[in-house]
C-alpha cells in the first residue's frame, strides 16, 4: 500500500470527510457458502454469527485454547454466502483450515480472489460489488454499543471512526477509483490509532487476548454458544485481569526522534520495560501518538519513555484498558447471597 499520496495531515481531515478512499492490499477475502454456513461459523469463532440478516456485518475472532487471538475476521453476510476479509498473509493457510472444518456440515469455501477491498468513512464506496442483491460492504460495529459484551474503555474518548470496509471486483477498481482521490497508509494508522481501534497484526503477538485491547466490545459475545477459547475468555473477564492493557501514548514531538512499532517504553527513570509499541500515527490534531500494549501494573500516572534506534521520547499516558478491566463477577455478593447474608 502507499504510505501516503499528498500531506498525509490533509489527508486525514479529508478521510474522515469522505472525500478520499484507501485501497487495503494487505487484505484478501474467502468466500463461504452453503445453508450452514452461518452455524458453522458460529460455532468457531467468537461472535454471535449464527443469525446474521443479509446485509449484515460481524467482528469476530478466531481464538485458540487459552482464549489467545489467532485472526481476525471482518465478515459480511447476503443471505446466501458469508464474506470473510482476512489478512491476505494468512489467507492460504486459514482457507485450508477452514476447508478441514467442514466435516458433514452443507459449507463450501473458496478464495475470493477477484476482489479488492477498500476503506472509506462516512459512507460505503459507491462502486461496491453485489451478491444476492446485497451491496458487499462491511460496517466496523467498533464505535456502537457493544451487544451481548462488555465494554472496558470510555468509549467517548474514541475518535473519529465511521469506518467501512467495501469489496470491488477487480474488473472494476480502475473505473470506481478513476474519480476519487486515494489517502495512503499514514493517515489510516493515523486516525485508527486516536480512535484506540486494535488490528492485526499490528497489536497482536502469539500471547495476546481479547480483553487487553478491549476487543470484547465489538469482536466477541460473551453468551454464546461454546466456541475454542470461550472458557479462558470467560475467566478472564469474570474472575481475573487481562496481564496487559492498551494505552495511547502522546509522545513529545520536539526532538528529531521518531518512534516505531516494535520500539520498547519504560517507566522514565528506569530500566524497567513495561511493553511495546504497536502502532504509530502523526495525527492532524493530536499530533505525534502511539498504541503500546503495557504490563497491567504500569501506573497510569506514570511518566513513559521509548527507547528508538536514535534516542528516547517522553510519553505520557492516555488509558485504554484500565488496570481494573475483569473481575465482572462480584464473588464476595454471590458468596454472601449463598450465606442468607
Amino acid at each position: 500500500m502507499n504510505s501516503h499520496f499528498d500531506n498525509p495531515l490533509v489527508e486525514q481531515r479529508e478521510l474522515l470527510s469522505g472525500e478520499r478512499v484507501v485501497v487495503i492490499d494487505d487484505r484478501a477475502v474467502i468466500k463461504v457458502s452453503g445453508a450452514d454456513r452461518l452455524t458453522w461459523l458460529h460455532a468457531m469463532l467468537s461472535q454471535n454469527i449464527a443469525n446474521l440478516k443479509p446485509g449484515q456485518s460481524a467482528d469476530a475472532l478466531l481464538l485458540d485454547a487459552n482464549g489467545r487471538i489467532e485472526e481476525n475476521i471482518q465478515i459480511i453476510d447476503d443471505g446466501e454466502n458469508s464474506w470473510l476479509i482476512v489478512l491476505a498473509e494468512h489467507a492460504e493457510k486459514l482457507l485450508a483450515w477452514l476447508d478441514q472444518m467442514i466435516f458433514r456440515s452443507k459449507v463450501l469455501v473458496a478464495a475470493a480472489d477477484d476482489l479488492n477491498v477498500v476503506a472509506s468513512f462516512v459512507q460505503p464506496l459507491a462502486g461496491a460489488a453485489i451478491s444476492n442483491e446485497q451491496q458487499l460492504v462491511w460496517q466496523d460495529p467498533w464505535m456502537a454499543e457493544p451487544v451481548g459484551s462488555a465494554l472496558y474503555a470510555d468509549a467517548s474518548k474514541r475518535g473519529q471512526w465511521n469506518y467501512f470496509l467495501s469489496l470491488v471486483s477487480k474488473a472494476a477498481i480502475d473505473d470506481v477509483l478513476a474519480d476519487r482521490q486515494q489517502a495512503g497508509t499514514l493517515a489510516l494508522e493515523a486516525l485508527r490509532v486516536a480512535a484506540h481501534r486494535p488490528a492485526q497484526p499490528s497489536e497482536l503477538d502469539e500471547k495476546t487476548l481479547p480483553h487487553e485491547l478491549d476487543w470484547l466490545s465489538s469482536a466477541v459475545h460473551m453468551s454464546k454458544g461454546c466456541y475454542r477459547g470461550q472458557e479462558s475468555v470467560a475467566k478472564v473477564h469474570n474472575l481475573g485481569h487481562p496481564p496487559r492493557r492498551l494505552t495511547l501514548l502522546h509522545l513529545d514531538g520536539s526532538g528529531h526522534a521518531l518512534a516505531d512499532a516494535g520500539d520498547k517504553v519504560f517507566v522514565s527513570g528506569t530500566e524497567n520495560e513495561v511493553g511495546r509499541i504497536t502502532s504509530i500515527g502523526q495525527h492532524f490534531e493530536l499530533g505525534p501518538i502511539a498504541l503500546a500494549v503495557l504490563s497491567r501494573n504500569v501506573d497510569e500516572k506514570a511518566a513513559l519513555f521509548v527507547r528508538t534506534q536514535v534516542g528516547e521520547i517522553a510519553a505520557n499516558q492516555e488509558t485504554i484498558v484500565p488496570p481494573t478491566a475483569g473481575q465482572a463477577a462480584n464473588m464476595k455478593e454471590k458468596r454472601a447471597s449463598l450465606l442468607g447474608k
